[in-house]
Parts: C-alpha cells; sequence; structure tokens
C-alpha cells in the first residue's frame, strides 16, 4: 500500500476513534463552565478599582490576563476530555521529576511579596510551580495506589512512598515559603491515601508524631510560644494588631457584614477600593459576600458542592482503580482548597494565605484547574456510566 494511503487510512481511523468516544459528561461540563463565567465576572468587579490604582488607570489588568487564561484553559479542557488519561499512568515518574525540578528553580527567582513562588518566563508572564505540584502528587498517588491497592495496609507500600513522595515536596515548598500550598498538598495526599486504601493504624502514628513534634518543639524552641501565641490571638481577636495581622480579617467582616441577605450589587462594593487588601485573590469570597450577599455565598458554595458530587459519581464508575484515584485526587484539590478559602475569609480558621478555585485571580491556577477538570471527563468518558 503506497504510504500516502497509509497516511490517508490512519488519519480515517483516527478519526473513528474520536467520534466513537462517549458523549461528554455535560452535567460536569456545564458546572465547570459556570465556575469559569461566575468567576471572571466576580474577578472583574473585585478588582478593576485595584487595578486601576495599582496600574495607571488600566482597570482591565487582572480580567484580561484571566479572560485570556480561561479562554485557552477551556480549549486545553475539552482537548484533554479527548485524550485517553491512561498516559499520565506512563509518565508519572516523569512528571513528578519535572514539578521537582521547577520547585528547585523557583527558589533561584528573585523574591515577590518575600516569597519566590514565581519563575519568570524571558517571553512574559510566570509559571507558579507549586500548581503544578498539586497535579503531579495527584497523578503520581493514583499511580501508585492502583499499581499497590492490594497491598495499600502495610508500611513498605501502603505509607513509606506516599510519605517520602510528600516530604519532598513540602519541603521545596516550604523552603519558597509557601505554607498554604503545603497544607493543601499534605491534605490531597492523605486524603487520597486514605481513600486509596492506607491502614487507619498509621494515620493514628502520624497524628501521634505530629503531637510529639509539636510537643518537642515547644521544649527545645520555647520562643516558638509565644510567636505562635501571638498569631493565634491575632486570629482570635484582629483588633488586637488591626494595622498589621489583623487588618486583613477586619476589613473581610466588614465587608460580608455590609451584604446582608441579597448584597448591594454587583460592582458596588466599598471595601475593594483598598481597604481589603488582594480583593482579587485570597479575599475575593469577602467581596461576593459584600455584593451579592449571603445569597450570593451559598451559590458559591452549591457550585462547589455539586462539582463535589459530580466528582464522586464520576469516580465511582470510573472504569478502573487508576482512573477513580485520579478523579478523587482533582476533586479533593478543589474542594478543600474552596473550604480552606472560604474558611480563612469567614474567620473560621487563621489566615494561610490561600486562593479561592475558579474565581481567584491567577493564571497558571486556572490553566491547570481546567486542564486537570478535562482529565476528569476524559475519566467519565471512558467509565461507561450513564450520564444523568
Amino acid at each position: 500500500m503506497p504510504e500516502a494511503a497509509k497516511k490517508l487510512k490512519r488519519k480515517s481511523e483516527a478519526r473513528i476513534r474520536l467520534l466513537s468516544q462517549p458523549p461528554l459528561d455535560w452535567p460536569l461540563a456545564i458546572i465547570v463552565l459556570t465556575l469559569v463565567v461566575f468567576g471572571l465576572v466576580m474577578l472583574f468587579s473585585a478588582s478593576y478599582a485595584t487595578a486601576y490604582y495599582r496600574f495607571k488607570g488600566d482597570s482591565f489588568h487582572f480580567i484580561r490576563q484571566q479572560a485570556l487564561f480561561a479562554a485557552v484553559g477551556v480549549v486545553v479542557m475539552f482537548v484533554a476530555s479527548h485524550v485517553d488519561y491512561h498516559i499520565f499512568h506512563k509518565f508519572a515518574w516523569p512528571i513528578m521529576a519535572v514539578t521537582v525540578v521547577l520547585l528547585i528553580v523557583v527558589l533561584f527567582m528573585p523574591e515577590l511579596n518575600g516569597a519566590k513562588r514565581w519563575i519568570f518566563l524571558p517571553i512574559g508572564g510566570n509559571l507558579q510551580p507549586s500548581e503544578v505540584a498539586k497535579f503531579a502528587v495527584i497523578v503520581l498517588f493514583a499511580h501508585i495506589i492502583s499499581i499497590n491497592h492490594k497491598r495499600m495496609k502495610t508500611f513498605a507500600y501502603g505509607v513509606l512512598p506516599f510519605v517520602v513522595i510528600l516530604g519532598v515536596i513540602a519541603g521545596l515548598m516550604l523552603l519558597e515559603p509557601h505554607l498554604s500550598g503545603t497544607v493543601l498538598i499534605l491534605g490531597i495526599g492523605g486524603l487520597m491515601m486514605f481513600v486509596g486504601g492506607t491502614g487507619l493504624v498509621w494515620f493514628g502514628l502520624a497524628i501521634a508524631g505530629v503531637v510529639a513534634g509539636v510537643a518537642g518543639a515547644v521544649v527545645l524552641v520555647p520562643d516558638l510560644v509565644p510567636y505562635a501565641m501571638s498569631r493565634i490571638e491575632s486570629w482570635q481577636n484582629p483588633w488586637l494588631d488591626a494595622q498589621g495581622d489583623g487588618h486583613q480579617i477586619i476589613q473581610s467582616m466588614y465587608a460580608i457584614g455590609s451584604g446582608g441577605l441579597t448584597g448591594l450589587g454587583i460592582g458596588n462594593s466599598k471595601q475593594k477600593h483598598l481597604y481589603l487588601p488582594e480583593p482579587q485573590n485570597d479575599f475575593i469570597f469577602s467581596v461576593i459576600c459584600e455584593e451579592l450577599g449571603f445569597i450570593g455565598a451559598l451559590l458559591v458554595i452549591f457550585l462547589f458542592v455539586a462539582l463535589l458530587l459530580r466528582g464522586i459519581y464520576v469516580a465511582w464508575h470510573a472504569k478502573d482503580k487508576f482512573g477513580s484515584m485520579l478523579v478523587v485526587g482533582v476533586i479533593v484539590q478543589v474542594t478543600l482548597q474552596a473550604v480552606l478559602n472560604i474558611a480563612v475569609v469567614t474567620k473560621t480558621i487563621p489566615n494561610t494565605g490561600i486562593s479561592l478555585p475558579f474565581f481567584s485571580y491567577g493564571g497558571t491556577s486556572l490553566l491547570m484547574l481546567l486542564g486537570e477538570m478535562g482529565v476528569v471527563l476524559s475519566v467519565s468518558r471512558q467509565g461507561g456510566a450513564e450520564k444523568v
């Protein structure tokens, strides 16, 4: 057969495979697209005042870049939904190796706001390796769990490899420093281990080890006690340092309280006018509460709960352990990050500097999130479950 005919045949076969794939999981896709659109609307509302003051009258600085990443990310999501997710099975370790290199490289980058979290690209823009690290941990944990799922209750297979991986990633991220990202990755890893079948006894020993470590630190480094207590007191009563550690949470409470039931209306937030620090990022939920009120806050929470429930459905119907664990990892990442962010801005937990998925400004984060959603859609396509 002539070479040209062979190429034409291969193209036809590829087109047939593409067209014969199961339909897209539209309930999941609609939830994600709603989060993206809602997030862009609220980001513009929350950011235009800060952008105007910071970037010489350019009110569209943040939304322009975020909209571009959103458009690219949606394309990536739909393309990824057609890619066989098992390709990540083969490249789990190389992806982690690249991630470790990126986390080392970022330590040699210039500081921004007291941390080295971004690799500044020569063409423009920047890359945040911690966002890549989340996906790398999810892929590698899913890979290891799917191979050793019958031996997960043993220390050698169900604990040791995961502790080593998390130790390396957490250690590099703490050097940036990036405490909130470290906490999130440890949470993702721990929950994937739990779902994957790691014995409960090991979790009990881990908790005991943490308690012993804290107690040892208190004895060996007594200066930590007053420092930790001051941070806890500042969280419990932010008015103790209203112009310092307590400033963000005070302004956040003002914003949330001003919103009432129905809010002041989109665009009418007062706290975003340089009162609330970083309204386009960590504290965007405060602006949502101020402008859309309690009803708007419930809508945001409802969307994340809907994403969680649909993710559980997809994971349950996945055709193999690897696909199931991939979905578990991605959905845990999104929902855990949302819970932590909302808990911070509502003063439920101390400030950890964590962003709200799909809403907070950040191109790398949004692009990675949408790519991960594409992987979940790919698992759903191949799961063989009836779409409801």
